[in-house]
């Protein structure tokens, strides 16, 4: 299976979107709305939790099996470099939590995507198929 830039952007468009319905900023998400419900949980709030927790869980198993935990820091700290890189030119700064929300949540979507599709870029950088893929016929 090839790999395009659709599929990339699909998996990013999804990777965002499950972490900024998660949580984010703006008031509006999982987290928030839970929390304000604590006491009067409905159904709504669990099933839409759960839907999120299988989302998670299908995210973060790829992103575990095809980086493993040396990919993922290696990842996290190269993202992490971005951050301190747009710090250092001036474009963000540590005391606008909003931003610095904002561009953590959008990383960690991006790290989701690197995960989800690592193995597809590996196996045509290197020609070499992932035991996980082998078809047992």
């Amino acid at each position: 299976m090839k790999l395009s830039f659709t599929d990339i952007a699909l998996r990013f468009l999804f990777a965002l979107l499950l972490v900024m319905l998660t949580y984010n900023p703006t008031g509006y998400s999982y987290f928030q709305w839970a929390y304000s419900s604590i006491n009067n949980l409905t159904p709504y709030i669990v099933i839409a939790g759960l839907v999120l927790l299988i989302g998670w869980a299908v995210y973060l198993k790829a992103t575990f099996s095809s980086l493993g935990l040396i990919g993922i820091l290696l990842s996290s700290a190269f993202l992490g470099c971005l951050v301190w890189l747009f710090i250092y030119w001036g474009l963000l700064s540590t005391t606008n939590v909003s931003a610095m929300a904002w561009i953590i949540e959008i990383l960690l979507a991006v790290l989701l995507t690197i995960g989800m599709s690592w193995s597809h870029v590996s196996r045509r950088m290197s020609g070499q198929i992932d035991v996980n893929e082998i078809d047992e016929n």
